[in-house]
């Protein structure tokens, strides 16, 4: 299963966030650390902030944190939110596709079967598994990107 940027950007900014405990961010300090569209970000911090996964504070010294504790942030509640339902194949649509087998067929009960693996995978991880590893994240993700460019 292919997750979309949505969902990819949507965990790359809580990932930020949790990786830096008790600092705020703006998109365009995200935007530069994963090298991607501001644009994408804006829509992604909205419906992240609309779900209570993140604050924005306004104001001097304001930004983006996160809404709730990392810990009780869940990597598989995330990813269904901004996946909607899964349509592995054409017969998961509404309307069950045109397949000519589709009356018989096994297959979707297989793949609806995979598809509740995947989310019993995911739902077993927090944001707060995802970034144990905060020092290998900072390295990464926390520096002047103009300072480390004059450097080279």
């Amino acid at each position: 299963m292919k997750l979309t940027a949505f969902t990819d950007y949507a965990l790359r900014v809580l990932i930020y966030l949790a990786a830096q405990p008790g600092q705020r961010a703006t998109i365009a300090q995200i935007a530069t650390a994963f090298d991607v569209s501001e644009h994408h970000l804006v829509k992604v911090v909205h419906f992240l902030g609309k779900q209570g996964w993140l604050s924005n504070v306004r104001g001097k010294g304001g930004g983006l944190e996160l809404g709730e504790q990392p810990q009780d942030i869940v990597v598989g509640r995330v990813v269904r939110a901004t996946e909607g339902s899964a349509q592995v194949a054409e017969c998961f649509g509404e309307t069950g596709g045109d397949c000519r087998i589709a009356p018989e067929c096994r297959l979707r009960g297989v793949l609806a079967e995979a598809v509740a693996a995947f989310h019993a995978v995911l739902d077993r991880y927090t944001l707060s598994d995802l970034v144990r590893n905060r020092q290998e994240l900072a390295r990464v993700l926390f520096f002047d990107r103009r300072t480390a460019g004059a450097v080279a």
